[in-house]
């Protein structure tokens, strides 16, 4: 078995851009601005913005709404527009961008990962949304969303089509206590949003030796995203002494956190194979 390397890319740091990241199922775009400019996006999926340092408007096709910096905001599909109300970015997750080639010709990261890997499993059909579920865009004030019982330092939410997790904490990741795993069918995305963070990598050994890879130990500052192909064993070590937020993405949803009751808003959505699994019963 020949094994992908992980990526990691850093965005632009120029004032009024935009610079694009991508892995298989999703995307992720650093929008900046000094306060005088704007940025649109448009997806045929929902998607999600984080917010984290400035207040934006959001002007849409019936109007606008404010949106308060440490906010993330799921956006039903559309055409928005992202209005700054100072100098900052914002971060846009997405799964269905219209513009999505254009934006692959600009991408930071480099272009194996514009390449298929069968391992990586398709979104396939979308969550649908609940009954009870709140129509149009929902905007959460992070620090008002509880943490799931055993899970102090990170808080789940999810699309139809994508999952994150916001991990937040002051001062290093205890070094004895770091979580090397790997995943058989999905690629990670790790967002360093602030602080500092170390991502070490270790590529299994197969058969041929021709495919091992020495470990890796990759420095990743704010603006930077790596994305984890399947089967590379990785874990993010938190190394500075302040306020550090990782937001970790995956595409499709991680059905096995809603499973243990984590994702913060699993109640707005239905999972496509419950209601196939429902109607077979019937």
């Amino acid at each position: 078995m020949s094994y992908r390397a992980a990526c990691l890319s850093h965005f632009s740091v120029e004032e009024n851009q935009s610079s694009f990241v991508s892995g298989q199922n999703f995307s992720v775009e650093c929008l900046r601005s000094d306060g005088s400019s704007s940025h649109k996006i448009e997806s045929t999926h929902e998607s999600i913005l984080v917010v984290s340092e400035v207040a934006i408007t959001l002007i849409f096709k019936d109007g606008s709404t404010h949106i308060p910096q440490r906010s993330l905001v799921i956006i039903p599909e559309g055409q928005y527009e992202i209005s700054f109300s100072a100098k900052g970015r914002v971060f846009a997750l997405t799964t269905g961008r219209v513009d999505l080639k254009q934006l692959l010709d600009q991408s930071q990261n480099d272009s194996e990962h514009a390449q298929s890997d069968p391992r990586v499993k398709p979104i396939g059909q979308p969550f649908g949304q609940s009954e009870n579920a709140e129509k149009g865009i929902r905007v959460y004030a992070v620090d008002d969303i509880p943490h799931p019982v055993g899970n102090p330092r990170l808080k789940f939410f999810q699309t139809s089509t994508m999952s994150i997790n916001w991990v937040e904490y002051h001062g290093p990741r205890t070094r004895t206590k770091l979580s090397p795993h790997s995943h058989e069918d999905f690629e990670q995305g790790s967002l360093a949003i602030s602080g500092a963070f170390i991502h070490h990598l270790r590529t299994p050994w197969g058969p041929n030796a021709d495919d091992w890879r020495e470990d890796q130990h990759l420095a990743a500052p704010p603006d930077s995203l790596l994305v984890t192909p399947p089967e590379i064993i990785h874990t993010t070590e938190g190394t500075d002494h302040g306020h550090s937020t990782l937001i970790d993405v995956f595409a499709p949803p991680r059905r096995d956190f809603i499973a243990k009751g984590w994702m913060h808003n699993a109640a707005d959505y239905v999972d496509p194979e419950d209601a196939a699994s429902n109607d077979e019963e019937a």
